[in-house]
């Protein structure tokens, strides 16, 4: 059992960044993942829960993550902005959602999905090709992309990581190299796995009734069947103690419960 793949998303709900290595932060966070993020003027998110229009920006970063290029998919056109200084940046991606939005930035923290499990989520390459037989007209990439977890776990079987959480009473502890994590409880997916992730339109209506369906029917016999509410759920929450902040994350880490 090892982690096979680090993903980090510098901003919140664009395109992702594969690393080798990553440092945890003060905040128990992955340092550089979703330490931006787009919100309009009443300061709510704009991702892709609200519009499938967010789908369709294509990101690069620099090495210091404090510059990149923007472009609308399927336009060469691309557009370089400072991070650090998104005045213009503001005012071309009002331009490209049609109302007023900008740029806010939280290095130590981030702006995770759930404010109490504001670890990093964890899947396995396992239960993501498992997805990939389930609809046949998606690949692997598509599936990450689409599902958008920050580390991904090999050696393992499908589902393997719900082993990472215990009854709701209770975290679960485990360690990836010598970096203490608790497990929370499986992720709760929203409209977006439904999305294609180039263009942001529907896959197929039934894409969730679908998996529901097959996530039930494939939950292992171990799993711990009473956190799942519903069966929409899919990776695994976490969060990282302070007393981690500093310590390296590396592909090729063992884990360990």
């Amino acid at each position: 059992m090892r982690l096979n793949r680090i993903d980090l998303y510098p901003i919140k709900s664009l395109d992702g960044v594969s690393v080798t290595e990553v440092r945890i932060t003060a905040g128990g966070t992955l340092e550089r993942d979703r330490i931006y993020a787009i919100v309009d003027d009443t300061g709510a998110y704009v991702n892709g829960k609200r519009t499938g229009q967010v789908h369709l920006l294509r990101t690069t970063f620099a090495d210091n993550y404090k510059e990149a290029s923007f472009w609308v998919n399927g336009d060469n056109a691309k557009q370089d902005f400072v991070l650090t200084e998104p005045g213009r940046l503001n005012r071309w991606l009002s331009d490209f959602f049609g109302f007023g939005v900008k740029l806010i930035f939280e290095p130590r923290n981030g702006f995770p999905d759930d404010s109490v499990a504001s670890g990093p989520t964890i899947v396995s390459e396992a239960s993501l090709q498992e997805v990939v037989q389930w609809f046949p007209e998606l690949n692997l990439e598509s599936v990450r992309r689409r599902f958008r977890t920050n580390l991904e776990l090999g050696g393992v079987d499908p589902f393997w990581e719900d082993h990472l959480f215990g009854p709701a009473n209770e975290l679960k502890p485990f360690g990836i190299g010598n970096i203490a994590f608790f497990g929370h409880n499986p992720c709760q997916r929203c409209v977006v796995p439904s999305r294609d992730p180039e263009s942001g339109a529907q896959f197929v209506p039934s894409f969730q009734r679908t998996f529901m369906a097959l996530r039930k029917k494939r939950l292992p016999s171990w799993a711990n069947a009473d956190r799942f509410n519903h069966f929409y759920r899919f990776a695994v929450n976490t969060s990282i103690p302070a007393s981690e902040e500093g310590k390296l994350l590396r592909v090729g880490d063992s884990i360990r419960l």
